[in-house]
C-alpha cells in the first residue's frame, strides 16, 4: 500500500549504509566528546567536535542532502512518502539528521522559505541554509503564557513606517546556542482590527545579531544542556529589522506554520519510529545476554510479552505515519489534518514507551551516557510538548470526527 519509487528506494539503502559505515562506529565517542568540549551553560564557547563538518561534507558529496525539500534542484525531488522511510532510519541515530543537512528545526525552517520566501528572501537566507553554511532557530513558545493556545502570543511584531518593530520574549527556541546560528524566524502579534484573529500574527525574518535581540540563557532537558545545539530563551527589545523581513505579509503567520508543521510532523513521528526501533533492538540484545536466576533477562518477568507489545506498537505508528504521509502527498495538508495530529500522539507516545521498557532491561545501565536510552526518552517527552501537546491534537481530531459526523461547529472569528 505505501510504495516508495525507485529513486526514494535507492537513496533509502545509500542512507542505511551511510549509517552503517560512517555514523554507528562512531557516534558513541561524538557525543562523548561533544560533552567534554562543551561542559556546561555557556553557549558562547559551545563547539561540534571536528568530526562534524568531516561527515557532513561526506554526504554532501554522496548526494545524501536535504533529502527532506521535495525538489529536484534544491533537495532531493523525494515525495513525504518517499522520504518518510529515510526519517525514520536518521531516527536511530542522534547524529545522523544533523549530518545530512534534515535536522530540525531547520529543515522546517528551509521547507517554510522554500514555500513562501521571497525571491530575495531564498537568496538571502534559504541558499546558505541549503549549502549548510549556517544555522536558523524558530521562536514561537513563550514563557508568560499558555502555549499550547497560540494566538495567546504576547511578542510583538508592529509596523512603524518602513520598519518592523518586535518586542517580547520566547524560549524552548531549539538550537539556538549553535556557533553557525545567524536567522531568527520569529511568530509575533501583528494586531489589525480588520482581520481575524487567525490573521494576528506573522512570521519574521530576524539577523541573529540584530541589536536588541538578546539571548537570556540556555535551558535545561532533564538536565541535559543539549549542547552544541541546546534550546534557549531569547528576548527582543525594540529589535527592528525591514518591513520586507515579513515571510508572505503580516498576518499570514498561522497560515504559514501549518505549512510548515504539516510534512515537519511526519519528519518528527518517523524519528520517532526509527529510534523506538532501535530501542527495541538494544533491549532484545540486552536482555538476551544477560542472565539473571539462570535464565536471560527477556525470559523472565514478562518480558518477552513487553518485547511483543513494542513490536506492535512500532508497526501501529509506522504504518499510521505512512498513512498520513501518503494522505499528504495525494491530498495535501489540509485533507491529512486528522492523520497528522493522529501521529503526533502516537508516534512519540510509543517512543517513550518502548524507551521505558528498555531502560528497565538495562537496569543501572540504562540511564547513563553508555547507551542511547536517555536521549531517546528526553526526545520522546518533549515531543509530546513540542508542536502542540497532546491534549491539543486530540481535541482536534475530536473536532474534525464531529464535523465529519454533521456536528461540526463553525470557528469564532
Amino acid at each position: 500500500m505505501f510504495t516508495t519509487t525507485e529513486h526514494g528506494q535507492s537513496m533509502h539503502e545509500q542512507v542505511k549504509d551511510f549509517i552503517a559505515t560512517h555514523i554507528e562506529p562512531i557516534e558513541a565517542q561524538f557525543w562523548q566528546d561533544c560533552h567534554e568540549q562543551n561542559p556546561d551553560g555557556n553557549w558562547k564557547n559551545w563547539q561540534w567536535p571536528e568530526k562534524y563538518e568531516t561527515l557532513r561534507a561526506q554526504a554532501r558529496d554522496a548526494g545524501l542532502w536535504n533529502m527532506f525539500l521535495p525538489d529536484d534542484e534544491l533537495g532531493a525531488g523525494l515525495s513525504v512518502t518517499d522520504y518518510a522511510p529515510i526519517a525514520e532510519l536518521t531516527g536511530r541515530s542522534l547524529l545522523a539528521p544533523y549530518v545530512f543537512n534534515c535536522n530540525a528545526p531547520d529543515s522546517g525552517n528551509m521547507e517554510l522559505l522554500w514555500r513562501y520566501g521571497s525571491p530575495e528572501q531564498q537568496d538571502k537566507w534559504l541558499k546558505p541554509l541549503l549549502a549548510g553554511k549556517t544555522r536558523s532557530v524558530f521562536c514561537m513558545t513563550e514563557p508568560d503564557v499558555a502555549s499550547s493556545d497560540a494566538t495567546n502570543m504576547q511578542a510583538t511584531a508592529v509596523v512603524e513606517g518602513d520598519e518592523i518593530v518586535l518586542n517580547g520574549s520566547k524560549w524552548w527556541s531549539s538550537g539556538l546556542g549553535d556557533p553557525a546560528v545567524n536567522l531568527l524566524i520569529v511568530m509575533a502579534y501583528t494586531p489589525d482590527d480588520s482581520k481575524d484573529r487567525h490573521h494576528q500574527h506573522s512570521m519574521v525574518l530576524v539577523p541573529a545579531t540584530t541589536a536588541g535581540v538578546n539571548i537570556e540563557r540556555m535551558l535545561k532537558v532533564f538536565g541535559d544542556y543539549d549542547a552544541p545545539h541546546g534550546h534557549g530563551e531569547v528576548s527582543f527589545t525594540d529589535v527592528r529589522v525591514p518591513d520586507n523581513s515579513f515571510i508572505g505579509g503580516p498576518g499570514m503567520g498561522f497560515e504559514i506554520a501549518q505549512g510548515r508543521l504539516g510534512p515537519g510532523r511526519i519528519h518528527h513521528c518517523m524519528r520517532c519510529v526509527g529510534a523506538a526501533e532501535k530501542s527495541l533492538e538494544l533491549a532484545i540484545h540486552r536482555g538476551m545476554n544477560r542472565t539473571a536466576f539462570g535464565k536471560p533477562l527477556l525470559e523472565l518477568g514478562g518480558n518477552l510479552e513487553r518485547i511483543a507489545e513494542a513490536r506492535i506498537k512500532i508497526d501501529q505508528a509506522r504504518l499510521l505515519t505512512l498513512y498520513a504521509a501518503q494522505k499528504m502527498d495525494s491530498q495535501g495538508t489540509k485533507a491529512a489534518l486528522t492523520e497528522i495530529s493522529a501521529i503526533k500522539v502516537v508516534a512519540p507516545t510509543v517512543l517513550q514507551e518502548v524507551v521505558d521498557m528498555a531502560i528497565q532491561i538495562y537496569g543501572g545501565m540504562g540511564v547513563c551516557q553508555d547507551t542511547l536510552l536517555p536521549s531517546f526518552f528526553a526526545q520522546a517527552r518533549a515531543l509530546r510538548l513540542a508542536d502542540g501537546p497532546d491534549e491539543v491534537h486530540k481535541t482536534m481530531i475530536a473536532k474534525l470526527e464531529l464535523k465529519r459526523q454533521g456536528f461540526g461547529r463553525k470557528p469564532k472569528s
